[in-house]
């Protein structure tokens, strides 16, 4: 790896931690040793990407991501007209919905509408969206052309529960399910106790873009409510790529499937 980047590895990784880290948590996440992370730390800092408390030492992320996030937002506004879609679902379901969008070869969270009951499920921002363990990422890569398909069927399947999908024909299995189906569901391959449906947000003749995604205790989602969530993501997903790309769709194209991250 690169000094670019390694340093760009460093900020994602910052961005991921829950609160400010200091020099040395942040060393071991990134698995550089700490005089790397020093270094990489302070030419970050000088450029606004990440900033230092003066009172903790500890660093969190600065202000030029979300500068740089404002101006592509202007200039691609994927969130700005999916969000109303997403509230609307969730005002629909009283579920959480959130919306993912793929980028720098990985799906994660960009948008995240809570439900109004107490016992809800909870989706942080930034959250990343492995293929195999999540329905976001089965609904986006049964979307995907064959070739990413294949490249992520043979890539690493990590376990997070006991119901994650961990072997490569019930992957190969489940994407066949979403793509006959026009959802994808997953139960508790992330999380215990979860279940969710999801769909592509399309782009015609290219592939998806993200997805929108219900996400509901399993003690309340029976076989015919998780349908209707499943029909609900797809009915959302369909507007919000109308929504977006309108007429132009077939000639957008998503950004390139780098690596397979399930």
């Amino acid at each position: 790896m690169g000094t670019i980047g390694k340093a760009l590895t460093l900020l994602d990784t910052l961005s991921l931690m829950e609160r400010e880290a200091g020099l040395t948590e942040i060393a071991e996440a990134c698995g550089f040793d700490k005089a790397t992370t020093r270094r990489f730390l302070v030419e970050l800092e000088k450029h606004g990407f990440v900033e230092q408390l003066a009172d903790t030492r500890k660093y969190r992320i600065g202000s030029a991501p979300v500068r740089l996030g404002r101006i592509r937002e202007a200039r691609y506004p994927f969130l700005r007209t999916a969000a109303p879609f997403v509230r609307q679902l969730a005002e629909k379901v009283d579920e959480t919905v959130h919306l993912s969008e793929f980028t720098g070869g990985r799906l994660s969270t960009v948008h995240v509408e809570d439900s109004t009951k107490a016992h809800r499920v909870f989706v942080a921002i930034g959250t990343l969206l492995p293929f195999h363990a999540t329905a976001s990422g089965l609904a986006f890569i049964s979307a995907c052309p064959p070739s990413d398909i294949e490249a992520a069927l043979t890539g690493p399947l990590p376990g997070f529960t006991g119901y994650t999908i961990k072997d490569p024909a019930a992957f190969r299995q489940a994407i066949a399910e979403t793509q006959a189906n026009g959802y994808s569901v997953n139960r508790q391959g992330m999380e215990a106790g979860v279940i969710s449906a999801s769909a592509a947000i399309r782009a015609s003749g290219s592939r998806p873009v993200g997805c929108v995604t219900i996400a509901a205790p399993l003690v309340r989602t029976d076989a015919e409510k998780i349908r209707m969530h499943g029909l609900e993501a797809a009915a959302a997903a369909k507007r919000i790529s109308d929504a977006f790309f309108g007429a132009d769709r077939e000639q957008q194209s998503a950004p390139p499937l780098r690596r397979s991250i399930g």
